[in-house]
């Protein structure tokens, strides 16, 4: 997992942008800014998908670095990584958002 950045070259950024831009994951990433920290089996109940799709939906998003996992017992939960292009993103998003 690569750690977060506050400055993207282009390549990074637009990778970011790809990974964010799926609609599954823009609602993830919408769930996760209201909660700041949230399981995943709370944000596939929430939002009627599969654990198993939501979770794959999170390693990808945390792969970028704007999650990051933190076990609870059984459960993985996941932060919101609050970094400048993060922040930026989820002010952008939450924007426009229903």
């Amino acid at each position: 997992m690569s750690p977060p950045h506050t400055q993207l070259n282009a390549a990074a950024l637009a990778k970011l942008l790809r990974t964010a831009g799926d609609v599954r994951r823009l609602a993830i990433l919408c769930v996760i800014f209201d909660q700041q920290k949230i399981c995943v089996s709370d944000i596939a109940e929430r939002l009627h998908m599969s654990v198993a799709g939501v979770s794959h939906h999170l390693r990808v998003l945390a792969r970028v670095g704007l999650l990051e996992p933190v076990r609870e017992g059984k459960e993985v939960c996941y932060l919101f990584h609050d970094t400048g292009i993060a922040r930026d993103l989820k002010k952008f998003i939450c924007t426009y958002k229903k």
